[in-house]
């Protein structure tokens, strides 16, 4: 799921965040799961389902723009190299936080440990479905970024995200997804880099994969995958580390496995059964 490709410290989540990757089915008339949730291997994309992908994609992308353009701050993305070595995406036995703000891991350590754990869960917060809902988003909001950020990023997340936006991707006022639907943004950390560190400041990336789009028999968006890594800039804040401002781009991706695709019910269910982590590095 991709959020856009610049955030001063804001996020969409497809609730996304982010963003919600919309794939369309190349099936006949009926059932859009006929194709993609009926236990046949993925069709091609007809031109009609690729415009239709485009556009939610463009309308996701833009959104996010306009939530984060009156935002302050240093937002270009960190494409340079790391002077630093790549360590192995591995436990390292430390305890990564010693408690929670609400739903979201907190405590984290003042190292470089404590900042790609900070950065890790944060990357999942912001790009969950519970940023399309306007209570929690609100939460999440103050949760996770630096307070002197948290007053510009409602305000603007609010007016990305109105009823306007929330029809156009199949969710009512609250962000719930309709009767009988689920919507889905899940996203897992595949691993940390840290860019630039000192005591009171880091940039992180995290790269990431999830699930994202709407299970249910008759969605117009069923859900999908993507890749894609998150900038975080962090602030030793309060005694933890704190968010100021992210980014997101696509990629690394992988080639795509030639999987058959879970049915909508087997997509839901999994999603109410399956619960989260905690990330470390």
């Amino acid at each position: 799921m991709s959020l856009g490709d610049e955030h001063d410290g804001a996020s969409a989540g497809g609730g996304g965040t982010g963003q919600t990757r919309t794939r369309l089915p190349d099936s006949g008339a009926g059932d859009v799961y006929g194709g993609v949730y009926g236990g046949a291997r993925r069709p091609a994309r007809n031109s009609r389902s690729l415009i239709t992908v485009v556009g939610v994609v463009v309308l996701l992308i833009a959104a996010i723009a306009f939530a984060n353009r009156s935002g302050g701050g240093d937002d270009t993305p960190s494409d340079a190299p790391a002077d630093r070595a790549a360590a192995p995406t591995a436990a390292t036995g430390v305890r990564p936080v010693t408690g929670k703000n609400g739903t979201i891991p907190s405590g984290y350590a003042r190292d470089e440990q404590g900042a790609q754990s900070a950065a890790a869960n944060y990357a999942v917060a912001l790009v969950s479905a519970d940023i399309l809902k306007p209570d929690r988003r609100r939460d999440i909001v103050r949760q996770v970024f630096v307070p002197a950020r948290v007053g510009a990023l409602e305000a603007n997340l609010d007016k990305a995200y109105d009823k306007e936006f929330l029809d156009k991707v199949g969710l009512d006022a609250s962000g719930n997804a309709a009767p009988g639907m689920t919507y889905v943004s899940r996203t897992a950390p595949v691993g940390t880099k840290v860019v630039d560190l000192s005591p009171d400041a880091a940039t992180v990336d995290v790269w990431c994969t999830g699930v994202f789009g709407t299970a249910g028999i008759g969605s117009t968006s069923p859900v999908t995958n993507d890749w894609f890594t998150m900038t975080l800039k962090l602030r030793w804040s309060g005694n933890d580390w704190k968010a100021e401002s992210f980014s997101q781009k696509e990629g690394p991706a992988p080639v795509n496995a030639d999987r058959t695709a879970s049915g909508a019910d087997e997509i839901t269910k999994a999603v109410t059964e399956f619960g989260g982590f905690t990330y470390a590095r």
